[in-house]
């Protein structure tokens, strides 16, 4: 049995390129500091008094900074070259970090996270699309699944570590997540610098075949309208998520931290080996059962009074979110043709900032005004719709080959 187990784990990682691992490792760097957003809603409340509607709209401009810079970095890919945009992300997205923590007033906070997230969001496509240029079509999938599990590792730690610290000083989150991201810059320069030349040959050499316009792509945009919706879901998890646990389970926050850790977890232990195994079946049949899944566990929440109550709705939605995402990110990959990757990526990342615009105002809303049961009980319903459309599109794209 273990050995099995062992050789199932050897052959998820193995036939990755190096150029892949050196990714992974700057992404892992930089998700250790990761610090600042999974407490952003309570250092915004508890830290500078704001009512939970007001911190939700301060996210919200996070969320339109960020839609913006998942643009700007996906169309830069395309023309200055995807490693070179990361680096320029992650230089600026520190600088942005210290400013942020010594800042007061709303109008300043507002200013400073929406030029954060323009910074920091450029960098999701840029990344994306380094991957698909760097990895062989046949790893692809275990290449975006490896990086996620980089993240995963580094957000085991941050959020951890971070909940620790904001009970200390909540300054601290600002200036560990800010050196994180000039160590990924400098580790970026010195590791994979060179290599985006190489990756423009291997760009320019890949078979054709894919589309090049998004625009002109009618499966692929209903495939962003389902992960918009999907993402609103996902994004409670920093706003609405936490002030449940805290106001309703009464929950401190190094124990909010723990919770979203176990998540991280759960992904660097299972996640590669289940993307292996699920890597050759149809992408878009897998994506509507991960995100029927990921909707189930956020609707039980409501069903449960303790600690390992709410870890067990965290495995449900985990299991769903490790299905889902990286299947969505080979699948946006293999759509695009090598030329357009970061224009496909960029509006991939953007309805994913959209979501991020609308999932903290929809969510704290719903909350204050009807309470967390309705919130959670609608997420579930909405997992439902979510499966029904990705299998409609799975139905379109076998029938059509479109």
């Amino acid at each position: 049995m273990l050995r099995t187990i062992a050789e199932s784990y050897r052959q998820a990682f193995s036939g990755l390129p190096r150029p892949i691992w050196t990714l992974a490792s700057v992404t892992l760097v930089n998700r250790a500091g990761t610090m600042v957003l999974p407490f952003l809603i309570l250092y915004l409340t508890t830290e500078r008094g704001l009512p939970p509607r007001q911190a939700g709209s301060l996210l919200a401009v996070y969320g339109f900074g960020s839609m913006l810079g998942a643009w700007l970095g996906g169309w830069l890919s395309d023309r200055i070259g995807a490693v070179r945009v990361q680096g320029f992300s992650l230089g600026l997205s520190g600088l942005a970090f210290l400013i942020l923590g010594e800042l007061e007033s709303i109008t300043s906070i507002a200013a400073a996270l929406a030029m954060l997230a323009v910074f920091a969001e450029s960098f999701r496509p840029a990344n994306a699309a380094a991957l698909a240029h760097l990895s062989p079509p046949e790893v692809r999938l275990r290449a975006f699944a490896l990086r996620r599990l980089a993240i995963n590792v580094g957000m085991t730690l941050g959020p951890a570590i971070g909940g620790f610290l904001a009970v200390i000083d909540y300054q601290w989150l600002f200036r560990v997540d800010g050196a994180t991201c000039l160590a990924s810059a400098l580790l970026l320069r010195l590791m994979l610098w060179k290599r985006e030349g190489e990756a423009e040959e291997e760009r320019a050499t890949e078979a054709d075949g894919a589309v090049v316009s998004p625009w002109n792509d009618r499966l692929f945009l209903g495939f962003l309208v389902l992960t918009f919706l999907l993402a609103s879901v996902f994004f409670q998890i920093v706003s609405t998520f936490p002030l449940t646990l805290r106001e309703i389970y009464g929950m401190s926050e190094d124990r909010i931290g723990l919770v979203l850790a176990s998540n991280t977890v759960l992904i660097v232990l299972f996640e590669m080996v289940l993307t292996h195994r699920l890597e050759r079946r149809p992408p878009l049949k897998v994506l509507a059962l991960g995100a029927f899944l990921a909707c189930l566990g956020f609707a039980l929440l409501p069903l449960g009074t303790t600690f390992v109550f709410v870890l067990g709705t965290v495995v449900i939605w985990t299991f769903g979110e490790m299905i889902a995402a990286p299947t969505s990110e080979g699948f946006v990959a293999s759509r695009a043709a090598p030329s357009a990757r970061g224009r496909f990526m960029g509006l991939y990342v953007m309805s994913w900032s959209l979501a991020f615009v609308v999932a903290p105002v929809a969510g704290t809303f719903v909350y204050s005004r009807f309470g967390p049961g309705p919130l959670w009980l609608g997420c579930g319903l909405l997992g439902v719709v979510l499966a029904c459309g990705f299998l409609v599109l799975a139905s379109r794209h076998t029938h059509t080959g479109d």
